[in-house]
């Protein structure tokens, strides 16, 4: 078991430096509405990192679940970090005036009609969805954006929060 050690080591900073980066470039601007899929390509890709677990009762080998898996990955969920990294963008696109496209487009209402079964899911509605997580659901963002501290403390909570 110890000379695995430095391998799986080994393979988590890959995972750190390499797969969360690529799979997260971006990730602020998403209108993020499948967190059980990033969740399930974390956990497969730990499973492929620290094995399978043989189980002193049964001598069978069987797959980690869940929480040990999180008990091993001591980094932050991927949804997490994307909820973080799209507060700290929120914080930039707040104080942005509404002149600008990138406002415009990220907090802006499309004209028109949607397609029949399209959500009416923005951008803007993480942004709320993450302040009511952390218990600010009926605050307006923007102008919670322009309190550097306060928003800060959001980032941290949003950070700090349980993801299922």
């Amino acid at each position: 078991m110890l000379s695995s050690q430095p391998c799986i080591v080994s393979h988590i900073a890959i995972c750190r430096t390499i797969i969360l980066l690529v799979v997260l470039c971006g990730c602020e601007t998403w209108s993020l509405t499948l967190r059980e899929v990033l969740s399930v390509f974390q956990n497969r890709a730990l499973r492929r990192i620290f094995g399978p677990k043989r189980d002193e009762v049964a001598g069978e080998w069987r797959k980690l679940h869940e929480e040990e898996l999180n008990d091993l990955y001591s980094s932050p969920s991927f949804v997490r970090v994307i909820n973080t990294r799209r507060m700290r963008w929120g914080w930039h696109v707040a104080r942005m005036g509404e002149w600008r496209s990138i406002y415009r487009i990220l907090v802006g209402k499309p004209k028109g009609k949607r397609q029949l079964g399209k959500p009416r899911h923005r951008w803007e509605n993480n942004i709320k969805m993450d302040l009511q997580e952390v218990g600010c659901g009926g605050v307006d963002w923007t102008e919670l954006a322009q309190d550097r501290d306060r928003w800060r403390a959001f980032v941290n909570a949003v950070m700090n929060l349980r993801v299922s």
